[in-house]
């Protein structure tokens, strides 16, 4: 594949479930090193497309490449590719965080698990947390050694399914800077969410999938003109409730990241 090629071509994917036509013909290309944000309320078919797109769900029509490869074709080289990880973290809590990394590198058959888990988390800001169990960890801590997991092996494409569903306001933020943090390093991230203001800090390109199509495709500037021009209008600016949550907390501590605090959060979007 060259890097000029779509790192995900999906071209006329349909699926039903007992006569439910839950994709009625999506199509949509990620660029490589990109975030592509597929934005959509629940029921929208978010989820059933990422399970096409993982070789988890064969689409009754239409294309897909990852990568280059074909998913309905040539799966095990999509697998290969690719790393998904859902809504809810798939992190054993009875293990270590480092014990959870280990795991996953013996499962991929790599040399050298404990040295992959150390350089994981530390890039991932875990590293003081790596000897206690994941059990223990706070919400955010455990998204992130969830994604960090999915990054054992090196994967040119990852899905995030929902990642921030059900996270504190801090947590979100945490997750928010190591999504920023992959596409940084070259990797593509699909992202699902049903947050606005979620496609709106991390996408690059952002899609809305609404009953089982596509209805709008392009950077967020290309769909603000989708709208009627801006009004000038002079109001008073209320912070919002997130905004004053973070002020108040201030930056995360302990094992928090050591980038994009919450009050520097607040104070970009007061700004």
């Amino acid at each position: 594949m060259t890097m000029t090629e779509p790192a995900i071509s999906v071209r006329g994917i349909e699926k039903s479930y007992q006569g439910l036509h839950v994709l009625r013909g999506v199509d949509f290309d990620v660029a490589r090193g990109s975030v592509f944000a597929l934005l959509g309320s629940n029921g929208a078919g978010k989820t059933t497309l990422v399970r096409i797109l993982s070789t988890l769900l064969r689409a009754d029509a239409g294309t897909a490449t990852v990568d280059g490869h074909d998913v309905s074709t040539d799966p095990l080289r999509v697998r290969e590719a690719i790393s998904l990880t859902g809504q809810f973290a798939a992190v054993d809590e009875v293990l270590t965080g480092r014990e959870n990394l280990v795991l996953v590198a013996k499962l991929r058959h790599l040399p050298d698990p404990g040295g992959i888990a150390d350089a994981l988390l530390a890039r991932f800001r875990l590293a003081e947390a790596g000897s206690r169990r994941a059990g223990t960890y706070s919400g955010g801590m455990r998204r992130r050694l969830d994604i960090a997991m999915s990054l054992v092996g090196d994967p040119t494409v990852i899905y995030l399914d929902e990642p921030t569903t059900g996270l504190d306001p801090e947590s979100r933020i945490e997750v928010w800077d190591v999504i920023k943090e992959l596409a940084r390093g070259g990797t593509t991230v699909l992202l699902t969410t049903q947050y606005l203001d979620e496609a709106e800090q991390l996408a690059d390109r952002i899609a809305i999938l609404h009953q089982g199509r596509i209805i709008a495709n392009g950077t967020l500037a290309e769909l603000k003109q989708l709208l009627p021009a801006a009004k000038v209008e002079y109001v008073e600016k209320q912070p919002t409730l997130e905004e004053i949550f973070l002020t108040l907390v201030g930056p995360s501590t302990g094992s928090g990241p050591s980038t994009g605090s919450g009050t520097q959060h607040s104070k970009e979007k007061a700004a």
